[in-house]
């Protein structure tokens, strides 16, 4: 019986919103079309015409003002305040005056069209104004029926029937029921409630604990900045009057730190004025509450910014792990790519190939190495290779050589590229020789057979970029690159043997010893060198 009563009440409150709404329509349409008229007139400079606008603007003005204020005059009245018959017939007759008003300055403007250079741009929305104002002023005595609640007489049934209103009102208050069979189970959380006034805190700290958060008070906007130093929290309540600093001061405060802003903010404040709301959500409040404040609605609102808190730490933490997989990817493909090709994919090139004029390539293959492995372990096998080649790996590293790839026990690196080295013959030496120390090493921590390098090095152009797709590598091609593989397939072991082209780019660094010419497959005889590694001074 009482929830027919309560949904009796809002079909009625319902109804009474719905009139309300079409017949104030006009009013909104007069007064923003009439906006629009003046600017453009200025803009234009119709100095003829502007003062008759000004006027429409002032009663449009009067008129939106004077409406707003309709229901507010009702419960004056209701509460015996002016008789109820003089209230009618003045309301009825302000209304009229200011639409006359309206009327009257804007049929003169049009009058006035023909003989302003440009005004005709102003008639389409003159027109609008008109018909609008017109048919308010045949609508005033629904209007006037209004103010007192009648809705049996505010007819609306030229811009809505009935039954469609009736409808309308069913299913929202359908919509607004909840749901029993699925109740909603809010989550608690963390609360700082800042208020100057410790009988507000206290009631707020008290209501909110039954709900089952959990709440710290502060007495000031200091002590507040002052404990959210130590601790966090899902939400603050905040006032926006208060000694020391006001709410939108520490509101401000709160959204310039990076470790506070994205907590959410509910003020709460005696003051109701539109510029008090404006102001607090500009400076990043999520919402407005004034004082005394219906609990209920304070609970929704705690809940939907909770809510919404909740959902932005869960996209915190995705976006989080989305970086961290970015991160754990970039690093297995600069291992498998040098970092600036891989910044070049990350940007979009899809396709990447580079013409190169002085680079420096280097072959080393371990000698008898494959008769060898047969017979030896799988485990064991791969086992030398990885110890060898991580050792490698690592000296390249560290002098800035670009590791190209491994063949089965053959190892191919390059200095010049992907970015253009002046040292790079040098570089690539270094790294022969450091390869051959490395194995010496190697071979004085072991009881297996020792094992041998042969190393080639050529300098020239070469072509360099992505092959594949799937499975990508950084590959270099070019007659500098065979040539490299020849003189390493023709070195001796333990020696590095370079070119014509690559001793001298090394003269006077390092001494060579001649082997004269050589025969390299598929390039026939060329001049050939073996580099001598400089005397150690002990």
């Amino acid at each position: 019986m009482a929830r027919t009563r309560v949904d009796a009440e809002f079909k009625r409150r319902a109804s009474l919103a719905i009139i309300w709404q079409d017949l104030v329509m006009p009013v909104r349409a007069i007064l923003g079309y009439q906006e629009i008229i003046v600017e453009e007139g200025q803009r234009l400079r119709l100095d003829d015409v502007l003062p008759y606008l000004d006027q429409v603007l002032i009663a449009a003005g009067m008129l939106s003002d004077l409406v707003d204020r309709i229901l507010e005059i009702k419960a004056d009245a209701e509460t015996g305040g002016d008789d109820p018959d003089s209230f009618q017939a003045k309301l009825r007759h302000d209304l009229r005056t200011s639409l006359n008003a309206i009327i009257g300055y804007s049929e003169m403007v049009i009058e006035d069209l023909d003989r302003s250079i440009g005004a005709d741009a102003l008639r389409p929305d003159l027109e609008r104004l008109l018909v609008e104002a017109r048919q308010l002023l045949n609508r005033i005595d629904a209007i006037v029926d209004l103010s007192r609640g009648d809705t049996a007489r505010a007819d609306i049934a030229e811009s809505q029937p009935a039954a469609a209103a009736e409808a309308a009102i069913v299913s929202l208050l359908h919509s607004l029921r909840p749901d029993e069979s699925s109740p909603k189970h809010n989550e608690a959380g963390r609360i700082l409630v800042v208020d100057d006034n410790s009988t507000n805190r206290d009631l707020l700290n008290r209501r909110l604990m039954h709900e089952g958060h959990e709440v710290v008070g502060a007495s000031s906007g200091l002590e507040a900045l002052s404990i959210l130093e130590q601790d966090r929290f899902d939400l603050i309540l905040l006032d926006l009057l208060m000694p020391d600093m006001n709410g939108i001061e520490v509101l401000e405060r709160l959204k310039a730190d990076e470790r506070w802003h994205s907590i959410p903010v509910i003020m709460i404040s005696g003051l109701s004025e539109t510029d008090a709301v404006i102001r607090c959500i500009e400076a990043g409040a999520d919402d407005y509450l004034p004082k005394p404040f219906n609990h209920i609605l304070l609970r929704a609102r705690i809940n939907a910014c909770l809510d919404r808190k909740r959902w932005h730490d869960r996209e915190q933490e995705y976006l989080a792990q989305l970086e961290a997989e970015k991160e754990r990817s970039e690093a297995l493909l600069r291992n498998i790519l040098p970092s600036p090709v891989v910044a070049r994919l990350n940007a979009g090139e899809t396709l990447i190939a580079d013409r190169f004029e002085n680079v420096s390539i280097l072959f080393a293959d371990l000698v008898e190495f494959t008769p060898a492995a047969a017979l030896i372990t799988p485990s064991r096998l791969v086992e030398r290779l990885n110890r060898v080649f991580s050792q490698f790996d690592m000296l390249a590293l560290r002098l800035g050589v670009e590791k190209i790839k491994t063949i089965g026990d053959a190892y191919m690196a390059a200095t010049g590229l992907p970015e253009p080295q002046p040292d790079h013959t040098d570089l690539i030496a270094q790294f022969g020789l450091g390869m051959l120390t490395v194995l010496e090493q190697i071979n004085g921590t072991t009881h297996d057979s020792p094992l041998r390098i042969r190393v080639g090095i050529h300098t020239g152009p070469v072509v360099a970029g992505i092959i594949g797709h799937h499975k990508f590598i950084y590959d270099v091609w070019g007659d500098t690159v065979n040539v490299a593989s020849r003189l390493e397939a023709n070195s001796l072991p333990g020696r590095i043997q370079v070119s014509e082209a690559a001793r001298r780019a090394l003269a006077g660094r390092y001494s060579f010893e001649s082997r004269g010419r050589i025969n390299l497959k598929g390039r026939g005889g060329i001049e050939a060198f073996l580099l001598i590694p400089p005397v150690v001074q002990g």
